[in-house]
Formats: structure tokens, C-alpha cells, sequence
């Protein structure tokens, strides 16, 4: 089986400042896959460029098989319509209401009625757990969480079957980013969503990654399960798990929550 995202020798640049050099990386399909790294190390330029926001100077991307350079642009926009993005800030339109907001993708891509386009945003603000009269209110009216929740609704409009996160519990207290990782959990397991995770919360790796990819050089230097990272003797891996945010921390079963995830309704 094809992986859902496969990446090869990626090379990115700034000028003279080379971010990715000669980058390999599979997401594979129904996993979550979180990326993590040092500040300033590339991980979000890496997912704007999959994403196509980035330019690159070399390397192939590939989804579902399929080289993206080599796609006609109305191919390519299918591919891009089975992608969902959350982006750090959330991002979402502060002059729309948050209806409004997860309503965009859709009118921009589908063809269905005005009410149809209403009665799908207001599921998907369900989906995500945000009460009704969160529709009618704008990004401004919300809190940290539900601001969350709301780019997340629209990251789900057009029901993608892969779904990139960049810093998703970034500023959330600790009840609200693990609220949070459980809705990602539950909303994978119920969805078949496969899903690719930038973060820097140790919390949300133990909790919901199948898998960890772990960037530095410009490249991945290890990918693998918490356990098997654990043994990794990369000095960075091992201030990030055993420095003292991570001391005296057991690592679960793989998946533990998402095996939990699976055994309830959403």
C-alpha cells in the first residue's frame, strides 16, 4: 500500500539559508504521525511546503502514489480537497462568523445549496464539540479552545481523509490541550483519518501518536514509535524525552488513547 504522503530527498531554502536538505519521510495511512524538533528546526515549513505554500528547490512529494509535480492543476486541487489543515493560530476569518468560516471551503468547492452549506457547517461544529450558538459568533467572541475547535470544524468541511495539524494545542492550559488531543483521538478512530502532527507537547505524543518523526539537520534523523525513540541516542532525542519535562514519564502502549478512542461513540 502506497503511504498517504511520501516525501524524498526535499530540499527547501531562504535564500542562503538551506531548511530541508535531502528530507525522506511516509506518513502512512490511518496512523497519526507527530513531528517533532527544535525551535526554528523547519517542522511547520515542511508541512506548508507538502501543502504547496512553500516553494521547494528539489525532492518529489508524492500522495497516494501520485508525484504532485506532475499533476494538472485541477488534479492537483482534488488532491489538495482531501487535505484538511489546522494552522497554529487557527487562522480562521475574523471579519466571518464561525458558521461562516467553516462554511468557506465548502463554497468554495461545492456545488450545493445555501442551506445545505448551513445545515453541514452546523454538523461540524457539533462534530467538534462547540455548542450551536457558537455558529453566529465571531472568532473574537471565542475562547482559546473553542477558537480550536472552530478551525478545526473547518479543517473537516470537505470530510478529508488526511488532516494536518501545526501546533494544535499551542497555547491551551493542560485540561484543554488534553481535552483537545481526546477529540483528536476520537475524531481519527471515527473518521479513518490519518493524520500528520506538529507539536512540541510531550503530553499529546504520549497520548495520541502511533508514530514520532523527528527532525533536525534538515532531515529526519529518527522516526518511530515513544518506546523505540526512547532508545535513540541522538543527543536532542534524549534532552526532549529525558530532560526534565519528560523525567519520570512512562511511555503507554502505542495508541492508548486511540484504542480508547475506538471503544467510544463519538
Amino acid at each position: 500500500m502506497n503511504p498517504a504522503i511520501r516525501v524524498r530527498g526535499l530540499e527547501v531554502a531562504f535564500g542562503a539559508r538551506k531548511v530541508m536538505d535531502g528530507l525522506d519521510l511516509d506518513l502512512m495511512r490511518g496512523e497519526v504521525l507527530g513531528f517533532v524538533g527544535a525551535s526554528g528546526a523547519g517542522k511547520s515549513v515542511l508541512t506548508r511546503t507538502i501543502l504547496g505554500l512553500n516553494p521547494k528547490r528539489a525532492g518529489v512529494i508524492e500522495a497516494d502514489g501520485r508525484d504532485l509535480d506532475k499533476l494538472t492543476p485541477a488534479e492537483r486541487s482534488r488532491v489538495e480537497r482531501g487535505w484538511g489543515v489546522l494552522f497554529q493560530q487557527g487562522a480562521l476569518f475574523s471579519s466571518l462568523t464561525v458558521r461562516q468560516n467553516v462554511e468557506a471551503p465548502m463554497r468554495e468547492h461545492l456545488d450545493i445549496s445555501p442551506g445545505l452549506r448551513t445545515e453541514l457547517a452546523m454538523l461540524k461544529l457539533r462534530l467538534v464539540g462547540l455548542p450551536p450558538d457558537a455558529g453566529v459568533k465571531f472568532p473574537s467572541e471565542l475562547s482559546g479552545g473553542m477558537i480550536k475547535r472552530a478551525a478545526l470544524a473547518r479543517a473537516l468541511a470537505l470530510d478529508p481523509g488526511v488532516l494536518f495539524l501545526d501546533e494544535p494545542t499551542s497555547g491551551l492550559d493542560p485540561i484543554s490541550a488534553a481535552e483537545f488531543d481526546e477529540l483528536i483521538a476520537t475524531l481519527q478512530a471515527t473518521l479513518g483519518l490519518t493524520v500528520f502532527m506538529v507539536t512540541h507537547d510531550l503530553d499529546s505524543l504520549y497520548a495520541i501518536c502511533d508514530r514520532v518523526a523527528v527532525l533536525g539537520r534538515g532531515k529526519v534523523i529518527a522516526i518511530g514509535t515513544i518506546p523505540e525513540l526512547l532508545q535513540s541516542e541522538e543527543p536532542w532525542i534524549q534532552d526532549y524525552f529525558h530532560g526534565k519535562r519528560g523525567a519520570g514519564r512512562a511511555a503507554p502502549q502505542a495508541g492508548s488513547m486511540l484504542v480508547r478512542a475506538k471503544s467510544s461513540p463519538l
